[in-house]
């Protein structure tokens, strides 16, 4: 990763932890979105990220499997949370499946989904905002962690599952949108914006 160049429009950060590339496909966007905007940004696994203070503004995403966040994604925002602190960070989560809006007990689903480290992490890092976004599932994918081992052997569970892609394109690079137009207005944090996330699969 280059050097900051002092002076010039804000660069963005994309961190994310992902398992199978669907949220990957989320950060590469929110990055493609943000360079349309007028913004240089990056989008890198959080894994291969060691200095975040090459960056003004970071926006941090990863999967949610059964109510909790990736644990590289959770690693990373507590490795880097003096810098983070000292920047604009947002954060954004994938995971429910599906193309219902509510569930059969009427919740909104994204509402529903804000993975359990955001409570603590909205504390620790003080986001300007949070997203929560669908995910996408593919049954044939090889399973990676114990979770999706036990799910492949529980037929019923596996079947439970809605198989496809369900990310809403237009709501990412809406979210995008919103960012470049904070960052360009150099606007303060807007406690309680964004949508929240449990869920299964990224």
């Amino acid at each position: 990763m280059t050097a900051r160049a002092p002076g010039g429009p804000e660069r963005i950060l994309v961190a994310y932890a992902t398992r199978h590339g669907a949220t990957a496909g989320i950060a590469e966007r929110l990055a493609s979105r943000f360079a349309e905007d007028g913004i240089p940004a990056e989008a890198h696994p959080v894994t291969a990220v060691d200095d975040v203070a090459l960056y003004d503004a970071v926006v941090l995403g990863g999967a949610a499997y059964m109510g909790h966040w990736l644990k590289e994604a959770t690693a990373f925002a507590k490795r880097h949370r003096q810098e983070l602190q000292d920047r604009k960070v947002w954060l954004f989560s994938s995971g429910p499946l599906g193309n219902d809006a509510v569930d059969k007990a009427g919740e909104d689903v994204l509402h529903s989904a804000r993975p359990k480290e955001f409570t603590e992490l909205t504390t620790l890092l003080q986001p300007r905002g949070e997203e929560v976004f669908f995910g996408a599932w593919n049954p044939d994918a090889p399973p990676v962690g114990i979770g999706e081992r036990l799910i492949r052997l529980a037929p019923a569970s596996r079947e439970a599952l809605p198989a496809g892609d369900f990310r809403n394109w237009d709501a990412v690079d809406a979210w995008a949108d919103h960012i470049a137009a904070e960052l360009a207005a150099g606007s303060e944090p807007t406690p309680g914006s964004g949508a929240s996330g449990p869920a299964p699969v990224d």
